[in-house]
């Protein structure tokens, strides 16, 4: 019996029209383009600006680029996964609501969230149930709305985060190509140190929690950074190692983009040069669950079909992964 593989074969994105730029941000807290660019690389990000804008519109958006990109009618559509950390509500889900908006009506599907790993945990999940052999057409969604949790009075956080929203269309292959290996780990002690504090069950939404801003991202930095650099690192090099890959060998590390440092760490370990690692923090900042499809995104057109690459990401909880798979087709 022939393996079925799930494989990519179509992506699109939206991104917000307006640009945060360090210089804006200077003006509003105390930073500074130098401090930004020395810590994390990023000199701007997009923000989606617009009375009652939630995650689901830029998801819908990219949805229904992606369908009229690969020629696919939304009736075809089995199974939507949306990896994001900032639904519309808590439910219902926000793949409820992008099935919606876009004219999905034949499938089901649901949210995952894993922080800044969302992205690698809802590409295993879609090759899970490609592999069971029931379904033909999954869409997964990689959207998050970062503004809306980020404090522009806390200067250690807000020049980090920006918004985007990613779409790929994933279906089943027997050829060569696809999802190969995955290693996916959490660890939840680290809820310690990155999380949202009020507006959950343990602690609800009251006059008080949002006087004391805890509605908004709180990040313990150095130690976030100090486990990020080695989890992202180690689990990169593991699935080298699992997979016989050289650095010769693989054609592309896409890795979390939320600092340049942790991104220039990894690929060191992995022994690659800079011009096989996708990176494009210094455009859109950490848009959490839209990163890596961001990237992969941008670069499709110079993806050849058989490329070997490796995905790697670490988020809040913590949580973290690596995905190993070959590209599906040719721009």
């Amino acid at each position: 019996m022939e393996k079925i593989r799930a494989a990519i074969t179509g992506i699109d994105a939206f991104l917000p029209e307006y640009r945060l730029t360090n210089e804006e941000l200077s003006r509003m807290v105390d930073t500074s383009d130098e401090w930004i660019m020395q810590r994390v690389g990023i000199k701007e990000r997009r923000i989606l600006k617009g009375e009652g804008l939630a995650t689901s519109d830029m998801g819908a958006e990219a949805v229904k680029k992606l369908l009229e990109k690969t020629q696919v009618s939304a009736d075809e559509i089995d199974l939507i996964l949306v990896a994001t950390v900032t639904p519309d509500m808590f439910f219902p889900s926000t793949a409820c609501i992008i099935a919606d908006k876009v004219g999905i009506k034949n499938a089901w599907g649901y949210d995952i969230s894993a922080a800044c790993s969302s992205f690698l945990f809802v590409l295993e999940t879609a090759n899970k149930f490609i592999q069971s052999g029931q379904y033909k057409k999954v869409i997964i969604v990689a959207a998050d709305k970062m503004s809306a949790i980020t404090d522009y009075s806390d200067r250690t956080t807000c020049p980090l985060f920006g918004d985007a929203a990613v779409a790929m269309l994933i279906e089943p292959s027997v050829e060569d190509v696809g999802v190969i290996d995955q290693i996916l780990q959490i660890d939840g002690s680290g809820r310690h140190y990155l999380y949202l504090k009020a507006g959950g069950s343990l602690k609800p939404s009251s006059l008080e929690t949002i006087e004391l801003g805890e509605h908004y991202i709180h990040q313990e930095g150095q130690t976030v950074f100090k486990v990020a650099v080695s989890k992202m690192a180690d689990v990169a090099v593991e699935m080298m190692e699992r997979n016989n890959i050289t650095p010769d060998d693989l054609s592309w590390l896409v890795p979390h983009q939320a600092n340049l440092r942790i991104i220039e760490a990894t690929a060191r370990r992995m022994g690659l040069n800079k011009e096989k690692v996708m990176i494009n923090i210094e455009r859109y900042g950490n848009t959490t669950a839209a990163t890596i499809p961001l990237c992969l995104w941008e670069w499709e057109k110079q993806l050849k079909k058989g490329d070997k690459i490796i995905l790697a990401a670490f988020g809040g909880g913590f949580t973290w992964g690596s995905i190993y798979l070959k590209w599906a087709y040719n721009s």
